[in-house]
């Protein structure tokens, strides 16, 4: 049937070239028709092809007949010089109205340009929040334009790509172009409609599951912000658990929900996403096991309760008040006001010295030595430390301060002053005070601190004691 179909093809095409008038006969046999034109056999019809068409021989060999004149004549008329010329003319006007359009879109565009910046001081104005400028008005102005250009060069390419199926569907030739440019765009877009179509199921069960989980943890975290306020009391759970322990329970939410989630996202059965969220997870897992390390530390650390902000603590060879706990890292603010940023890995590894763990219910004791001379009864030396302490501010009084003989060496005896405070914060200017008021009060009792020691031979006996600095001393030097 191919080879037949090709060589009636033939035949006609010779027809159409050498025939300028069409007249096409039918000869009858016995069994079959022949379709002539001139001198030029056509075709030869038989009764076995009739058996498809549902139709008698003759009336088969008729209707075979006038298609094939009518092609002939309709192919010729859409051949002759008027027709392409008509053709020629219907395509320069649809480029004349193409490009007037442009035109007119072009100075369109200008005008309102020209508008907006006429216009500029009045229909814009900076936009500011609290004092700070987030966009300009010449920025605003810029994104206008910029707006505007790209509409324009937008509608030009509509306009272009509607009006190119026209053209091509002037010419027989270029008609099955028309087709492909409309299917080059349509077809991407079609798929993506489908698609979204299809997908709308998962959608809507992700955005259920979405919004079950949030109010859900809206609701957990309602319940520990009444733990934080101390609203709520659970036998046991500290207060300052509540926003750890939220965070944990959140990520964990939020965790289950991705879990719930992933099997509906779109390519989620694709081998290509589960390869890349294999290789991403083991990316995040090589590349974080110290981050891994400080966070378990952290949450460690947040139950263990070993200090919390605020408090004065000694890490390692580092003393500073806690200024901030991340699940991360821990940062402390020294008394020379640096700060420290400790990993929670080495925090949970070595000890921990928290100065204000107790200092507010049972009192800090805070220590201090000085030596003195086996000359100076040791009755004499704790009176007058004990007086130093009493002189003190920020201490304790209503705690009974002690006073230790630490060590008996060669040329004197160590006394160790202990005090009670609670301002477990405030060492620096505890200890200035007090060491000033044991110089103040063993100059007063005549008492020689000998530390640091010298080695001296007295000609005569000198006094050993500085002169007392009074109050009234200092009011005569002014007069």
């Amino acid at each position: 049937p191919e080879e037949r179909a090709k060589n009636i093809s033939a035949r006609i095409e010779r027809i159409y070239y050498e025939y300028d008038s069409i007249q096409i006969t039918l000869t009858q046999n016995e069994k079959a028709i022949d379709v002539v034109c001139g001198e030029i056999f056509i075709m030869t019809l038989q009764e076995s092809d009739t058996i498809i068409q549902g139709k008698n021989i003759q009336m088969l060999a008729n209707e075979y007949a006038e298609r094939i004149k009518s092609s002939i004549e309709k192919n010729r008329k859409e051949r002759s010089i008027l027709t392409i010329l008509t053709r020629i003319g219907l395509v320069l006007l649809v480029l004349g109205a193409i490009w007037l359009m442009i035109f007119l879109i072009a100075k369109g565009h200008t005008y309102f340009a020209k508008r907006l910046l006429n216009y500029k001081g009045k229909w814009f104005k900076n936009l500011s929040y609290k004092g700070y400028t987030f966009i300009t008005a010449n920025q605003e102005l810029k994104v206008i334009v910029w707006l505007l250009k790209v509409l324009k060069w937008a509608i030009i390419a509509i306009l272009i790509y509607l009006f190119l199926p026209l053209v091509f569907s002037i010419f027989p030739f270029s008609r099955g172009w028309a087709a492909k440019l409309f299917s080059f765009i349509w077809n991407p877009f079609k798929g993506i409609f489908v698609s979204i179509w299809h997908y709308l199921p998962n959608l809507f069960t992700i955005i259920v599951l979405f919004i079950v989980f949030k109010y859900l943890i809206r609701f957990i975290k309602y319940i520990f912000s009444e733990i934080e306020a101390g609203k709520l009391r659970i036998p046991g759970f500290h207060v300052d658990w509540a926003k750890p322990t939220f965070s944990i329970v959140r990520f964990l939410m939020y965790a289950f929900m991705f879990i719930l989630i992933f099997p509906y996202l779109p390519g989620s059965e694709s081998r290509v996403f589960q390869g890349v969220s294999v290789f991403l997870g083991l990316l995040v897992s090589l590349g974080s096991s110290s981050a891994i390390a400080n966070m378990v530390a952290g949450l460690v650390i947040t139950y263990m309760r070993p200090f919390k902000i605020g408090d004065r603590i000694k890490i390692g060879e580092v003393t500073g008040n806690v200024v901030e706990k991340t699940m991360l890292v821990t940062r402390l603010r020294t008394s020379n006001n640096e700060s420290i940023t400790i990993p929670n890995s080495a925090i949970l590894s070595g000890n921990t010295t928290n100065y204000s763990a107790l200092a507010a219910t049972e009192g800090l004791i805070l220590s201090t030595k000085v030596t003195i001379s086996y000359q100076t009864p040791w009755r004499t030396v704790q009176k007058a430390l004990l007086e130093a302490a009493g002189r003190t501010s920020n201490l304790l009084h209503n705690k009974k301060h002690f006073v230790i003989q630490s060590a008996l060496d060669q040329f004197h005896a160590v006394y160790q002053l202990n005090v009670y405070t609670s301002e477990g914060n405030a060492f620096a200017p505890i200890y200035n005070e007090l060491h000033q008021n044991i110089q103040d009060v063993c100059a007063e009792y005549g008492i020689e601190i000998v530390s640091p020691q010298f080695l001296i031979q007295y000609e005569s006996a000198p006094s050993i004691t500085p002169p007392v600095d009074t109050p009234e001393d200092g009011k005569k030097g002014k007069k």
